[in-house]
């Protein structure tokens, strides 16, 4: 538990919050409340008897079911648009939204003619509705009339309403049957339940049959449909394969007879002949620079004249013995220049005749390079066309395979569903279930009745017991009086005086005893009894105080502290008017003004209205010296004062009071008006001495579930009676 002090005085005023919740207290709280939980039960019970006996419409659920086949059985085994289905629960959910799609519902509309149905075609039911003198005059058409006279009033006249379109209504009609149908897939199987629930028992079954025949036949027809949409494309494809196969086996020919090309392996040779040319040249080449150069060298030894290195690039035997006969003489050396002049000019013939080859070599190669490079590229592109005319063909065979199948399989296909099993016409309604409405009703209204009272219980802002109060204010509860049964005002004192045995009485003997017992030091001597705000019965209390504190041989001194209203005349008769203002103002002498009540047992001081404020009255010396005079004469003086949050009197006189009794009328004054009551003592450091619950109702404690609790208030009832 919790508290938020209100200020720094000692004690303050405590606003208890209690984070936990008493689930005894939130028991007997719902208990107390029994017979509004009972009453809203009924109520509801009621109301949900009326809406399942009268006013619902008895509906009717038919069912059929439809199997999907998930085994392929195609006769030639083509696949595609004539395949069954693959049975995965993809397939299974994407048949579930075409038995719910609305061309399908459409269909099933055309088949059943539903636009003509008034179930599901307002237009139907409204033309159908018939309009007599009668219904004219009825209660239902004068209130329509009376709107539409005052919408016309007040906004003018409506433009005339135009008929739906044969769209709107198809559309219209689509919905109302897809909301009498549902589609759900019984678990683990490739099973769909079509229900239908419709108010017609007979239209119910009928129309779970007519969607199972409908979805079937529309499979039929897409299959149907894509078989023969197949069939024109692949009569189209083949015709313009067949064109494409033409023209690659044309340009084949062409190109065969426009190249010289025998064959790759022709091509083969003609590289191999380039090869031998090759290494051909090679050699010839390489005799060509052998020739070349002897014929140089040979050139060059005869310019330098040394006949020793002519000898030796010639390499020639007879040339040599040549010199050795110039040498000794026996020979002309002109023949030596002869003989050396024809190995020149056989090197001359040497090289002219390998330079000759070489040069008839290379041409030969170039022109066989020249046809080999042009018979490849012409084997390439052959090559090409020969691909392209044997793909052309290939796909040609294809299609026109797939062309010949498609044609076979067209007009004997095979639904991917069959119907498992059809409906039956229900005999009884499936709703509304009237014993769940009944049920479910009662619990409602349990629930509402007991919502109603706690939500009352939690609004309540009042004190129920002296532990609320407490908890609440953090100010002790010295005292709860129940209500004194009195029709009068004159009547309490002598109730108080008549029974002292009952519960009143023995509940004022318990509060003054908390008064003497607050200070055992030094017991009150005067007493302040205040309140919030008026009639919570300060008053009663003070009286009941002062008789009992009397009953004790006490000499004690009612006082009027209420100097605008002045109450006390309805309680005593008082012929004394002077009062409370002619003692502290010295016109009269204390003794003198206060009147002796006899059956009361003490003096009672009225109050009197003065030219002053009371405030101004209670804040003199003079008051104070007044208080200090009645001190010396009474054992004991109560105060009463006005209400607090009214005006500031009892602020006042707490200044000067031993004891202040704070009373708060039982389920009455709010728990604000008592915070502030008490706030506002604090504010002027005013000590409030304990609080008194006063009165209490003892039927209203019970109700509220304190009489099993607090064990005296049980038994205040019987004592109203018998005390």
């Amino acid at each position: 538990m919790t508290s938020k002090k209100m200020n720094a005085s000692s004690p303050t005023v405590s606003i208890a919050t209690d984070d936990e919740i008493d689930l005894g207290k939130l028991f007997r709280t719902v208990w107390r409340g029994k017979w509004w939980i009972a009453l809203t039960t009924v109520l509801a019970v009621l109301i949900g008897g009326y809406k399942a006996y009268v006013v619902s419409i008895p509906l009717y659920t038919a069912n059929s079911f439809v199997v999907l086949e998930t085994r392929d059985e195609q006769i030639t085994n083509i696949e595609g648009v004539l395949s069954g289905m693959s049975g995965d629960y993809m397939s299974i959910f994407t048949e579930i939204e075409v038995l719910q799609s609305r061309e399908l519902i459409k269909k099933l509309v055309e088949r059943l003619d539903l636009l003509q149905d008034p179930n599901f075609n307002g237009q139907v039911r409204s033309e159908a509705t018939p309009s007599s003198k009668a219904s004219k005059y009825s209660v239902g058409a004068v209130k329509l009339a009376a709107k539409a006279a005052v919408k016309e009033l007040i906004f003018g006249k409506a433009p005339p309403r135009l008929l739906p379109s044969a769209e709107t209504i198809m559309d219209s009609v689509i919905s109302n049957v897809l909301e009498a149908i549902s589609v759900s897939n019984v678990s683990d199987t490739y099973v769909y339940r079509i229900t239908v629930t419709t108010p017609d028992q007979k239209k119910s079954a009928l129309i779970a049959n007519s969607l199972a025949e409908v979805y079937i036949l529309n499979q039929l027809d897409v299959k149907f449909e894509a078989t023969e949409q197949a069939t024109t494309w692949l009569t189209e494809r083949v015709s313009e394969l067949q064109v494409e196969l033409e023209t690659a086996e044309s340009a084949v020919k062409t190109f065969n007879s426009g190249t010289a090309l025998v064959s790759p392996a022709s091509l083969e040779g003609l590289n191999r002949q380039v090869k031998d040319l090759r290494e051909r040249l090679g050699g010839a080449a390489s005799t060509s620079k052998i020739a070349t150069m002897r014929l140089r060298d040979l050139e060059s030894a005869l310019e330098t004249g040394n006949r020793s290195k002519m000898i030796d690039i010639a390499g020639d035997s007879s040339l040599k013995r040549t010199f050795d006969l110039v040498e000794k003489g026996t020979m002309s050396s002109d023949v030596f220049d002869k003989q050396f002049q024809r190995e020149i000019d056989r090197a001359k013939v040497e090289e002219t005749r390998s330079t000759a080859q070489k040069m008839a070599l290379q041409k030969s190669m170039d022109e066989l390079e020249k046809q080999v490079e042009q018979q490849s590229k012409d084997l390439v592109v052959l090559q090409q066309l020969l691909r392209e005319a044997e793909a052309s063909r290939l796909i040609y065979d294809y299609f026109l395979g797939r062309l010949k199948e498609t044609s076979v399989q067209q007009g004997i296909q095979q639904a991917d569903s069959r119907v498992l099993s059809r409906a039956v016409v229900p005999t009884s309604p499936s709703a509304p279930n009237k014993s769940r409405i009944l049920a479910l009703s009662g619990i409602l209204g349990v629930f509402l009745g007991a919502a109603l009272v706690l939500l009352r219980e939690m609004r309540q802002n009042k004190f129920r017991s002296a532990e609320e109060l407490e908890a609440y204010t953090g100010y002790t509860v010295m005292g709860q009086i129940p209500i004194i049964p009195a029709r009068k005002r004159k009547g309490v004192l002598e109730y108080l005086v008549t029974k002292p045995a009952s519960a009143s009485a023995e509940a004022v003997r318990n509060l003054r005893t908390s008064v003497l017992l607050s200070n055992i030091d030094k017991p009150p001597q005067i007493i302040l009894s205040t309140s919030s705000i008026p009639g919570e019965g300060k008053t009663t209390q003070s009286i009941a105080l002062v008789q009992n504190f009397s009953g004790l041989g006490k000499k004690v001194l009612l006082i009027e502290g209420d100097m605008r209203r002045r109450v006390f005349d309805q309680y005593f008769d008082i012929s004394e008017e002077r009062g409370i203002i002619s003692v502290i103002s010295g016109e009269a002498k204390l003794s003198d003004v206060v009147a002796h009540h006899k059956q009361l047992g003490a003096d009672i001081l009225v109050g009197e209205k003065g030219s002053a404020s009371a405030a101004d009255i209670f804040t003199s010396d003079s008051f104070a010296k007044f208080l200090a005079q009645a001190r010396q004469a009474y054992d004991i003086i109560i105060i009463d004062s006005p209400p607090v949050l009214v005006v500031p009197d009892a602020r006042v006189i707490a200044q000067s009071v031993d004891a202040i009794l704070y009373a708060v009328k039982w389920d009455s004054t709010s728990k604000s008006q008592v915070v502030e009551g008490l706030r506002s003592f604090e504010s002027v450091n005013a000590r409030v001495t304990g609080l008194v619950l006063n009165q209490i109702a003892p039927g209203g404690m019970k109700r509220y579930g304190y009489g099993g609790v607090h064990s005296a208030y049980a038994n205040y009832g019987k004592n109203y009676y018998d005390g």
